[in-house]
């Protein structure tokens, strides 16, 4: 296997995350979190667009109706890139004005789900797991986390991922997945990445089902199979990756986000916190849901 890496938006991006690629659109959207940056990057024009949110933005996902479901430091809200007019619709953790969303994603039936964790500051575990529905309820799914990360869903939308990235739990967890409710089982261990450089930052599925780790601190994306085994480690020229999305018109190119935050030795990367793509790797993802909402 051959296969290429470049550099194809170089932001320099604090905290950049929340990769998403919209069949729709044949763009990729992606945030600057502490920023409060929202990015859309045509492949074809090679141009990345930039829309100020405002606040500090965790996750986002295109909607059916029309421009983004936004997971900020301040709640869900619905906002229009285009125009910069914002909906809010509800914020969980009014009560945790220290918190802030962080990493999520719609599963199949377009419902979409997000994150929290506790922004800046000495770690501590109060993330949380929310589930927006179609009529922008919202559903409080678990807690007890210390960094939300690694949401995705299995192919057939029957298996739920989630992760901590924490470095004395970086777990990934899968969860039997009721596409009827929305509602998730137990976890279950998935896979343990303390044999690994890299800890579980963003991740995503692909078209055969392995999960794809961005293995932040690791300089790394990490390919798992179904069943739990390390198939593929791709060497990345950032050291903190941080989420995995398949994009283009054959949904074969990876694209990757990272964070110039907290480098080692950031002279020696120039283009840590930017978006690269990875070309070559002969592996199609699948295509994202818009939020049905």
């Amino acid at each position: 296997m051959t296969h290429k890496i470049e550099c194809v938006a170089p932001t320099r991006s604090q905290v950049g995350e929340g990769a998403v690629w919209d069949v729709g659109d044949q763009r990729l959207w992606w945030v600057d979190i502490p920023l409060g940056m929202i990015y859309r990057y045509d492949p074809i024009r090679m141009t990345n667009e930039g829309f100020d949110f405002g606040e500090p933005v965790g996750c986002i996902a295109r909607r059916d109706k029309g421009g983004l479901v936004v997971a900020a430091k301040s709640g869900f809200w619905l906002f229009d890139p285009e125009t910069g007019d914002k909906s809010p619709i509800a914020d969980p953790e009014a009560h945790l004005p220290g918190n802030r969303f962080n990493d999520g994603g719609t599963d199949l039936q377009g419902r979409f789900w997000a994150g929290t964790m506790k922004d800046g500051g000495d770690p501590e575990c109060r993330g949380t797991f929310y589930r927006l529905d179609l009529d922008l309820t919202v559903t409080t799914w678990r807690g007890g986390f210390w960094t939300t990360n690694g949401l995705t869903f299995s192919p057939d939308g029957a298996t739920m991922y989630v992760a901590d990235t924490h470095k004395d739990v970086r777990t990934i967890w899968a969860c039997g997945y009721n596409t009827e409710t929305g509602t998730p089982g137990e976890p279950r261990v998935f896979f343990d990445t303390h044999g690994l450089p890299g800890r579980p930052d963003g991740g995503t599925v692909d078209a055969e089902g392995c999960y794809w780790q961005a293995g932040v601190d690791g300089w790394a994306l990490y390919r798992i199979s179904p069943q739990g085994e390390l198939l593929l480690t791709v060497e990345v020229p950032v050291e903190r990756p941080t989420k995995p999305m398949f994009g283009g018109a054959n949904l074969d190119i990876l694209f990757f986000t990272s964070l110039s935050r907290g480098l080692t030795d950031p002279d020696t990367q120039p283009e840590a916190g930017s978006l690269h793509a990875i070309t070559g790797l002969g592996i199609r993802g699948l295509p994202q849901t818009r939020f049905a909402g």
